[in-house]
């Protein structure tokens, strides 16, 4: 076997790291994700604002995720993933220090929430961006990769939703902000001191001294035009767009609604949550072991369906705790291979010098529905009622996921090599 080299175990620490930081800063997401609706509740908010609280988190995806991809590209992957985590602590600690000093009411929390998540998805961007150059010198497989980067998050949703209902439960939501900034600290703190710059050579092989360097619209366009004319890409920014609305009606208004109505409050959705995500995690490892030998069009359909329609249906009809468990597990284990199949497939085809711009993009497209979904997640569980409003989002997540069956350009996912230049 041949002996690792000192640039290996150093590129595998980096790597180690990288994933680590991009764990903690998912894990305050999650955080965040319990703590401001169950804040919204106790100041006595309705369904309706809830549902406007989950819009002003979720919008700023979209405009940085647009913006800020182009950003990443020119100011550096590792400097925007640092940058990005410490301003999203420094604003998510603004809101327990106002609540406990001079107040905190409902429009400056919107504020704050919207500022906190505007540079979030430039740095998850930066710390994605990272990850191929990390894993070819580490000498690992970009599937696996991938894969473990989409498990860091899972993993964050089991430990962070178990974490944020214990500390909503007991403590209250603005206990539970506290420890959501101090993660985004940690992540910045790992990512400074282990995760190592792209040395300047490696950046001038892409972008050469000698060529005139373009504007940050031009850069954006030209991310613009590579997502328009890629008809794969456009599938699945169509796709994704529509099922992350339905998630985060369902997660973001729905679920919260429900368990604070009918199943006791924060420590149940906690419970739903990280049984998701840990029931994820798995799947994520355990399709690591045959991603390279499964058909990737077939196996995401059937799992994309299976990671929505079963739990919503659950919810729908009123189904026992010990049912919900099963069925959010079904979801889960089948929603493992998700994230994986997408990402490598984007890797396959952008290329590095874009990558930051054109995933920016992709996740702008893929979260534009975001926030009208968790809106009008509330508006529906104060008109329809919960359980008509599971089962809208239980038929049209199904029927929609089953879309890549239908062939056309859903056949270019199938295999193809990666390009990067070897860092």
């Amino acid at each position: 076997m041949k002996e690792a080299l000192p640039g290996d175990r150093r590129a595998m620490g980096a790597l180690s790291a990288l994933l680590a930081a991009h764990a903690i800063s998912q894990t305050g997401n999650v955080i965040t994700a319990f703590a401001i609706p169950f804040y919204v509740l106790g100041l006595g908010g309705s369904g309706v604002e809830v549902g406007i609280a989950a819009f002003f988190a979720t919008a700023p995806v979209v405009v940085g995720g647009a913006l800020g991809g182009v950003v990443v590209d020119r100011v550096g992957h590792r400097r925007a993933a640092i940058v990005a985590d410490l301003v999203s602590g420094a604003t998510v600690l603004a809101m327990p220090v106002l609540a406990l000093t001079v107040g905190l009411p409902f429009w400056a929390l919107l504020i704050l929430v919207f500022a906190g998540g505007l540079l979030d998805t430039p740095g998850q961007t930066a710390r994605r961006v990272m990850l191929p150059g990390l894993t070819v010198r580490a000498g690992a497989r970009i599937e696996q990769s991938v894969g473990l980067l989409d498990g860091s998050e899972r993993f964050a949703k089991l430990i962070g939703a178990s974490i944020a209902g214990l500390l909503v439960a007991l403590l209250g939501p603005i206990a539970a902000l506290f420890v959501n900034a101090a993660t985004f600290a940690v992540s910045a703190l790992l990512t400074w001191a282990f995760v190592a710059a792209v040395p300047a050579a490696v950046r001038l092989s892409v972008d050469s001294a000698d060529a005139p360097r373009s504007s940050y619209w031009a850069d954006l366009a030209e991310g613009f035009r590579f997502v328009i004319h890629d008809p794969l890409m456009r599938l699945v920014v169509g796709l994704v767009l529509v099922t992350n609305l339905l998630d985060a009606a369902r997660g973001s208004t729905l679920m919260p609604l429900y368990a604070n109505d009918r199943l006791g409050g924060a420590a149940a959705l906690g419970l739903l949550v990280a049984v998701m995500g840990g029931c994820a995690l798995v799947g994520n490892v355990a399709f690591g072991f045959v991603a390279h030998r499964v058909p990737r069009r077939v196996t995401l359909a059937v799992c994309f369906a299976l990671a929505g329609g079963p739990s919503s249906a659950a919810f729908a009809v009123g189904a026992p705790m010990p049912v919900l468990v099963a069925m959010t597990a079904l979801s889960g284990l089948a929603a493992g291979a998700i994230n994986p199949i997408l990402g490598t497939v984007e890797l396959e085809r952008v290329p590095e010098h874009m990558r930051g711009r054109v995933f920016g993009l992709i996740n702008a497209g893929a979260w534009a529905g975001v926030p009208f979904g968790a809106l009008i997640g509330g508006i529906a569980a104060d008109t329809i009622g919960l359980s008509l409003a599971f089962g809208i989002v239980a038929v049209v997540y199904t029927l929609v996921t089953l879309s890549p069956l239908t062939g056309g350009a859903w056949r270019h996912m199938e295999r193809r090599p990666v390009v990067m230049a070897a860092n």
